[in-house]
């Protein structure tokens, strides 16, 4: 078995030893999952905390035995569901480059009945996926142990690569994990930096536990602390003022951007970016209000660079033309190449 399995994988294949061969004892349990006999009693402890009568008994016919009720009743699909989970699959950022999640939605599609998944079957052989140049799928392994932390409230130290490349450890409380658009969020609270972080988990090299538990906020929403902090803590300043008020800019802004707060007669969007060019180009070009960037000298370059390029485009225009009239020739009555002879004379 390989070595590198989390924590929830190895408790799973021990469920299915134990299914498989009741009376398993400690020992023999430790040398099928290739740990100690002290690491095979915890994987058995998971399981029972998970709320899986494993019952333990001692002397020659000893061992592990599953409780009843701990085998799972037949799954069974409508002809809608089983299309929808293809659909999902199929439309996940990742699915068209996804060896593990193709073969597992074949077998699920395999052993469905004939009246129910002929249309999935053909659903899968006939559609098609283009992959995500921009999807992030994070190791199973490494996920299963961040879930495994999250579950426990167990605080783990994370080997972290960031997009340039730079490697450094830091010690969580890993509060929630997070999939939002395709990607997914560690959101934890990091001792390095004292405060609250959101690192992706498809960047996450390595994952190690401690023996420290911790507590997370009692009325922590995940994904509304994710969307508030993701704009926050990133290298370059950006503060954006808008004559607008707030109800009229706030649809447009996305929570990476940063913070929209009333200011003055109108509104600022205070934030961070790592990437101004980007912030210029993809979020501040879009908006349809007037603005003016008064934070962050890098943000302010990425603007200027931005207008003087789409200015230049535009420096030497050809001769306007009067606009045409919107049905046929008559305008008023009159003929249209005679207003426009006027207009030129």
């Amino acid at each position: 078995m390989p070595n590198d399995l989390s924590p929830t994988a190895r408790a799973l294949r021990a469920l299915e030893i134990l299914q498989a061969r009741p009376g398993t004892t400690a020992g023999e349990l430790a040398e099928r999952l290739d740990v100690t006999e002290r690491a095979a009693r915890r994987y058995v402890a998971i399981l029972r905390e998970a709320g899986i009568p494993v019952q333990s008994a001692r002397g020659p016919h000893g061992g592990y035995r599953l409780g009843r009720g701990t085998r799972l009743p037949p799954v069974h699909f409508t002809q809608p569901e089983a299309l929808g989970l293809v659909m999902a699959v199929l439309g996940g950022p990742s699915a068209a480059a996804d060896d593990l999640t193709g073969s597992a939605l074949d077998k699920v599609v395999n052993a469905l009945p004939e009246s129910v998944g002929r249309q999935a079957a053909l659903l899968r052989e006939y559609a098609a996926a283009a992959p995500d140049p921009h999807a992030a799928r994070p190791d199973p392994a490494v996920t299963g142990d961040l879930v495994d932390a999250v579950a426990t409230r167990r605080r783990v130290w994370v080997t972290y690569r960031s997009e340039a490349g730079n490697e450094w450890e830091a010690a969580v409380d890993p509060w929630s994990i997070v999939v939002r658009y395709g990607r997914w969020y560690l959101l934890c609270h990091s001792h390095r930096a004292d405060a609250v972080r959101t690192y992706r988990v498809d960047r996450v090299r390595a994952v190690r536990q401690t023996g420290q538990g911790f507590e997370p906020p009692e009325t922590l929403d995940p994904v509304a602390v994710l969307e508030e902090n993701l704009g926050l803590g990133w290298q370059y300043p950006t503060h954006v003022v808008f004559d607008a008020p707030v109800a009229d800019v706030a649809p447009w802004i996305q929570p990476p951007m940063g913070r929209l707060e009333p200011w003055r007669s109108g509104c600022a969007l205070r934030g961070t970016t790592r990437n101004p060019v980007m912030y210029a180009q993809e979020w501040l070009a879009r908006l349809p209000f007037a603005f003016r960037v008064e934070g962050g000298q890098e943000l302010s370059a990425a603007v200027a660079a931005l207008a003087a390029r789409l200015t230049a485009s535009v420096a030497e225009p050809a001769m306007s033309k009067p606009p045409m009239p919107p049905h046929g020739d008559a305008i008023d009555g009159e003929n249209w190449r005679d207003v426009r002879s006027r207009r030129i004379r």
